[in-house]
């Protein structure tokens, strides 16, 4: 179980009388293990085992430089994961001084990981048993078209369980792609200026990819959870197949086309992609000072104008960090205390592909035309034409999805169909007016002769 809500006492509704008959009885939530939880500390202590090998291997050859940056994108990946882990499970108000230390030192999944396990034991070893405290909870799912409002009981043990689901889930996207994405597209620009691909160094390469892939698909279900948020989501294997493929060619096309940009201008593409990121950050702030709302202060409790400002902060530096290599599904709100737009927003959606698009046709061009022919072995237009291809089949996996595999799809207004319908129309529509112009002075000039 994903998501795990406590409903309210209401005092002014009387239990009795609140729609009683129009509430199922659902059964009551079993517990299942925790696999994410264990595939999420895999690829931290993967990454971070690899990372350091080659930071050591790179200082052994004398290559400062190299070291550096990938020292860099280990350390600040590493400090916004043990923060997330911290900030979800409000540790700084408890007495907790081990799961402290064990931050500190940047294994703070381990030992989260091991209180999961211990937690699912626990259940496990009282499976059967009635819980002492238990929580009434209320979910909308449609059943055959219809919408229909599930209530189940859900216990205090199932609820801690939860939330350390909660919490890997959002570690894991952070670690994606404010440590995976930067290190891979690094190791990658290495791997093509040095011609060769050591061990050590593939496997960073592919501890990163699995780290982004995963974080990428976990995005796309966390944005349907957030959106809706009073419905049961439930994903079934093929719609989980559809995202994974959707994300892995969206990522792994873009990357390598960053790359190849990035080795044939070398420190000229940087001024580009530094305006490129900078725009995607200070977007949703723009938005929010021509919005000339107040900063939203009910984020989380106890929290001041400062713990507020740095969560915000925090918050559009990874929707920046998604947006950069793949769409984040979300469209950043910061006046609203959701922080997000919860409509179905097709026009975001196209715009940012659309831009996307243009955007990486115009590097492979910048490759293929003045790329250093000892870079690679093989044709430039060939690979030029192929990561192109790769990211039109994304977008044609991520229509397919939304059109027929979203798991709410007929709750949508408009659907990607009647979306690009309404776009041609419009277009058609346009063209005929200004067609019909001209005959219509051309008739007004005969009836005045």
């Amino acid at each position: 179980m994903d998501r795990v809500y406590e409903i309210p006492e209401e005092p002014n509704v009387d239990p009795v009388s609140s729609l009683e008959e129009d509430v199922i009885r659902g059964a009551n939530p079993r517990f299942t293990f925790p696999f994410g939880i264990l595939f999420s500390t895999f690829l931290y202590c993967g990454e971070a085992a690899s990372a350091l090998y080659m930071v050591r291997i790179y200082r052994k050859n004398n290559e400062t430089f190299w070291m550096t940056y990938t020292f860099s994108f280990f350390m600040f990946s590493s400090i916004m994961v043990q923060l997330t882990l911290i900030f979800v499970h409000r540790d700084l108000a408890k007495d907790k001084p081990l799961s402290l230390f064990m931050h500190l030192i940047l294994l703070g999944p381990v030992i989260r990981c091991l209180e999961a396990m211990i937690k699912y034991l626990t259940l496990w070893k009282k499976e059967g048993q009635e819980e002492p405290y238990v929580s009434l909870t209320r979910k909308k799912m449609l059943i055959d078209g219809e919408e229909v409002l599930i209530e189940w009981e859900v216990g205090h043990s199932i609820r801690t369980l939860a939330m350390h689901r909660n919490a890997y889930k959002r570690m894991s996207q952070i670690q994606a792609f404010l440590g995976s994405v930067p290190q891979l597209t690094y190791q990658l620009y290495v791997t093509l200026i040095s011609a060769e691909v050591p061990l050590g160094r593939a496997v960073l390469m592919v501890f990163s990819l699995m780290s982004v892939t995963y974080g990428a698909t976990l995005c796309n279900m966390l944005a349907i959870q957030i959106k809706y948020d009073d419905y049961k989501i439930r994903l079934g294997p093929l719609e989980v197949l559809c995202i994974t493929i959707w994300r892995t060619l969206e990522i792994t096309s873009r990357l390598m086309i960053l790359v190849l940009f990035l080795a044939t201008l070398k420190l000229k593409a940087v001024p580009f992609l530094v305006l490129n990121f900078l725009i995607i950050l200070f977007e949703p702030w723009v938005r929010f000072w021509r919005s000339g709302a107040q900063m939203p202060n009910n984020i989380e409790k106890n929290f001041s104008r400062v713990g507020t400002l740095v969560v915000l902060i925090s918050v559009t530096i990874l929707y920046a960090g998604i947006n950069f290599s793949c769409w984040s599904a979300l469209q950043l709100r910061l006046a609203d205390r959701d922080l997000v737009d919860k409509g179905q927003n097709w026009g975001h959606m196209g715009l940012h592909y659309s831009a996307r698009l243009v955007e990486n046709v115009v590097m492979v061009l910048v490759f293929k035309f003045w790329g250093v022919k000892v870079l690679l072995n093989y044709c430039h237009s060939l690979i030029a034409l192929q990561l192109i291809i790769a990211y039109l089949i994304s977008i044609g996996f991520m229509l397919l999805f939304f059109q027929y595999l979203h798991p709410l799809r007929s709750l949508f207004t408009h659907n990607v169909v009647d979306y690009l319908h309404c776009v041609c129309c419009h277009r058609h529509h346009h063209r005929r007016a200004e067609n019909s112009e001209p005959s219509f002075e051309a008739e007004t000039r005969q009836s005045i002769v």
